[in-house]
């Protein structure tokens, strides 16, 4: 079992909050053995508070191979990226670390004016530092889920998830098992029939949808989008050309079949 500390949010006795009382938790934590530090984001009070986000910022740096979690599934430098630059005149986008957060720190560009916080924005920073980060810096987390992709999985992936938990229902489509859509049975019928050979990569797609589309005659959505159903079960997602070589021939053919794979 692994064990993790809540950050002290709340005066003790005579003490307030304070970083060094931060830090000291986070040493101790680690000390004893633990993987992981979590706060409560309080942000869905009435007016919602920035204690928890504002001191899981603070101890990034100081956290070492300790997880950090809170209860939206957030990245800690986006947090951080957004906690540090919500009210000032900055643009507000994800840095990759804290060097390059406090390289732009300047007390100059906070607004007199008070700072509006936005969940919906944090998100979508959250969702714009995902997608630019790079496989060598979630390759262990990739691996810790069971996931085995690679990189050819992460940068297929990224760019449709918004909180790392995503990468779940993308490798489930990757690795089944997938129940196909099949919104056309003739149609991908006659698309198992010139379904390429291996091995397969980003060009396979664009050749197996010209020889489908010769096929049948299909085009546009009529062409693609009975083929996304059958091997994804989605209406959206990843680009085919990068996700089709992770699914394989074996699960493709299966899936377009009309079969769970």
């Amino acid at each position: 079992m692994e064990l993790g500390v809540h950050l002290p949010l709340l005066p003790f006795g005579d003490e307030p909050p304070s970083l060094r009382r931060l830090e000291a938790t986070v040493d101790t934590a680690r000390d004893c053995g633990f993987a992981a530090i979590s706060a409560n984001d309080h942000l869905v009070f009435q007016t919602p508070w920035l204690d928890g986000l504002t001191a899981l910022a603070s101890i990034v740096a100081r956290s070492g191979d300790m997880a950090l979690l809170n209860s939206r599934d957030l990245e800690p430098l986006a947090v951080a990226s957004y906690v540090a630059l919500i009210g000032t005149s900055d643009a507000i986008e994800p840095l990759r670390s804290m060097d390059d957060l406090a390289s732009r720190l300047d007390l100059s560009h906070v607004s007199t004016s008070a700072a509006r916080f936005d969940l919906a924005e944090l998100r979508a920073l959250n969702a714009r530092f995902l997608h630019a980060t790079p496989y060598l810096e979630i390759a262990e987390r990739l691996s810790a889920r069971g996931i085995s992709g690679g990189e050819a999985f992460w940068d297929a992936v990224r760019g449709n998830i918004s909180v790392f938990d995503d990468v779940d229902e993308w490798w489930t489509v990757v690795s089944g098992p997938v129940q196909p859509i099949v919104e056309d049975a003739d149609f991908l019928a006659k698309a198992a029939t010139v379904l390429p050979a291996e091995p397969w990569g980003e060009a396979t797609w664009g050749e197996w949808t010209n020889a489908v589309k010769a096929a049948t005659g299909a085009k546009g959505r009529a062409l693609f989008h009975p083929l996304r159903l059958a091997l994804t079960a989605r209406e959206s997602g990843p680009e085919l050309k990068a996700l089709l070589p992770i699914i394989g021939r074996e699960k493709a053919l299966a899936r377009i079949s009309g079969r769970t794979a």
